[in-house]
């Protein structure tokens, strides 16, 4: 049995919506659901879900400019997000967004598919935060601290990415054409990722090494 998060269903096609708002009642969440982007942000105004399920494809504004926006609002700025897609990311959106979702999910998904990935995103996040608060009373810098719960959370996602376009963009026979400029964007991700992962090792021995130092005690006159 799940806790009553509250999930956002964002997808201009309606019967698509429904079908979402369906598995997330039999999962044991609160669906909320917007039919636009701008639905969707207005909605944000007056109410903040747990997480926010949005999709790619919709008219007249796109899941990403209304991700963009959701991004740029300091009050929706830390809500979580997974895009609901029917094709895979290429490796372009892979390399701007994934510091901005936590993950993406591709359509059609099974019910418990569905579960496991929220779940799994709602426990990763629950973890940063665990990690931050550590972070905050062993005294580590606030913007040191924010870092690096953008890279704990940007570091699995751009992993999952790099798997999934590496098996798709195959040099040897691909299922779609391969592209220099694809390979390229390929490389940058993978570069991305290891500079990600290196400053992520860096703070995360910062904050074990703070850890284990004595707190000093205050001295009174």
């Amino acid at each position: 049995m799940v806790d009553m998060y509250t999930i956002l269903v964002v997808d201009d096609t309606r019967h698509v919506a429904d079908v979402f708002v369906t598995m997330l009642k039999e999962g044991g969440y609160c669906p909320l659901v917007a039919h636009s982007g701008q639905e969707c942000l207005d909605l944000l105004a007056t109410t903040m879900p747990d997480l926010l399920l949005l999709d790619v494809m919709m008219t007249p504004m796109d899941g990403w400019t209304t991700l963009e926006k959701i991004k740029e609002d300091p009050a929706t700025l830390d809500l979580p997000v997974l895009m609901l897609t029917s094709k895979l990311l290429t490796p372009a959106q892979a390399e701007q967004y994934s510091v901005l979702i936590e993950d993406y999910v591709l359509k059609p998904i099974t019910n418990f598919e569905l579960y496991d990935t929220i779940e799994h995103v709602l426990r990763r996040r629950q973890a940063i935060l665990s990690d931050v608060e550590r972070a905050r009373r062993c005294g580590i810098d606030g913007e040191v601290i924010s870092e690096y719960a953008r890279l704990a959370k940007s570091i699995e996602v751009n992993r999952r990415f790099l798997t999934i376009l590496e098996n798709t963009y195959k040099p040897d026979k691909p299922p779609v054409p391969v592209s220099d400029n694809i390979l390229q964007a390929l490389k940058n991700l993978e570069g991305h990722l290891k500079t990600q992962e290196a400053r992520h090792r860096q703070i995360k021995e910062e904050i074990k090494k703070a850890s284990r130092e004595p707190v000093p005690k205050p001295r009174y006159r």
